[in-house]
C-alpha cells in the first residue's frame, strides 16, 4: 500500500492513538456481536490461542507478526488482517520499535446473515494479510472513534460492506449450505448464554431446539463457526473477564463462572486469549481512564 493511501486511511486517526509508551489493550463500548480494540505492544504479546469470532483489523504502526495456519505472517501499516473463527494464532511486534493496531471481533452469525440472501456459507480468506484500501477504509469507519458508541444504522451498512469484502477476498467461492436452521441455532445460543455457568447437556439442547444433537451441531457451527461446547466455554470466559474488571479474586471468579478450580480456569483462559488471567488484569491496570481492556 502506498504512502499516499496510508495517509488517506489514517487521516484524523493518529491523534486518537498516540503511543503512551506502555503495553496495553483498550476496548471501545461494545455493540451486540461486535467488539473493538486498540493494542500496543513490544515483543511477543500473545501465546497461541483461538477466538470464536472473526478477527478483522488494520495495523497502524510497526510490524505485526503472528503464526497462522502453519506460516509466519507479517502485517505492515495500512494492511488488513483477517483471521477466521476458531483458527489458532499468536501475536506480537516484529521489530524492536513495537506495534500498534486496531481490531474488530465480529460474531460469525452477523457475517452469515448478511450473505443469507445468497444462502452462502462463511467466507474463508486464505491469505490473512493483504493490502485493500477499500476494505481498510470500511474497517476504520468503525475503529476511528473508540470512545464512541456504534450506531445501529451505521452497523447495518458496515456489516454488509464487511461481509461483501470477505466474500470478495475469499480464497475459494463460498458454497451454498442449503437452508440454515437459524431459529433453532439461535434458540441453542440463547439457552447456552442463559446457562453459561453450569454444565449444559446435549439432551437439553435437543428439547429446546427440536433437533437431534448431530443436526444441531452442524447448523450451530454453520451459524456461529464453533461448537455449542466451545461457545458455552467462551461465554464463561467473557463473564470471568467482567469479574476481573470488577476486582474479584481469581479463585472466586473460577467458582462463579463454572470452572472446576482456578487451574482449570487459568488453562482455558490462556487457550482462549493467549495470556493468563493475571497478565490480562495487569494490562487492564495500564489502560486509560474510562476504557476497559480487551476481550
Amino acid at each position: 500500500m502506498s504512502q499516499d493511501v496510508n495517509s488517506t486511511l489514517f487521516q484524523g486517526l493518529e491523534r486518537l492513538c498516540a503511543p503512551s509508551g506502555a503495553d496495553g489493550i483498550l476496548t471501545a463500548p461494545a455493540f451486540p456481536g461486535i467488539e473493538r480494540i486498540e493494542a500496543q505492544f513490544s515483543g511477543n504479546a500473545f501465546e497461541p490461542h483461538r477466538h470464536d469470532t472473526y478477527a478483522i483489523g488494520v495495523t497502524l504502526k510497526g510490524v505485526q507478526t503472528f503464526s497462522y495456519r502453519g506460516e509466519k505472517r507479517f502485517s505492515m501499516p495500512g494492511q488488513v488482517i483477517v483471521l477466521h473463527p476458531d483458527e489458532e494464532h499468536d501475536g506480537g511486534a516484529g521489530t524492536e520499535d513495537g506495534l500498534q493496531y486496531r481490531m474488530l471481533y465480529i460474531e460469525p452469525a452477523l457475517v452469515a446473515e448478511c450473505l443469507d440472501a445468497e444462502k452462502m456459507g462463511l467466507p474463508f480468506v486464505g491469505e490473512p494479510v493483504f493490502g485493500d484500501a477499500a476494505l481498510a477504509h470500511v474497517l476504520l469507519g468503525a475503529l476511528s472513534d473508540l470512545d464512541g458508541e456504534l450506531d445501529g444504522l451505521f452497523v447495518d451498512d458496515f456489516l454488509t460492506e464487511v461481509a461483501g469484502g470477505l466474500a470478495r477476498r475469499a480464497s475459494a467461492p463460498v458454497k451454498p449450505i442449503g437452508k440454515l436452521a437459524w431459529r433453532q441455532a439461535r434458540k441453542a445460543r440463547d439457552y447456552l448464554e442463559a446457562h453459561a455457568t453450569r454444565a449444559v447437556h446435549s439432551e437439553e439442547l435437543e428439547v429446546v431446539t427440536g433437533l437431534d444433537r448431530f443436526t444441531l451441531s452442524r447448523h450451530f457451527r454453520a451459524a456461529f463457526a464453533t461448537s455449542p461446547h466451545r461457545y458455552l466455554l467462551m461465554r464463561r470466559l467473557q463473564q470471568a473477564r467482567a469479574l476481573i474488571i470488577e476486582g474479584e479474586k481469581l479463585p472466586e471468579i473460577a467458582f462463579a463462572t463454572g470452572f472446576a478450580d482456578q487451574s482449570h480456569f487459568n488453562r482455558h483462559f490462556k487457550k482462549a486469549y493467549g495470556m493468563t488471567p493475571g497478565q490480562w488484569a495487569a494490562l487492564r491496570r495500564g489502560s486509560s481512564p474510562g476504557r476497559s481492556s480487551w476481550r
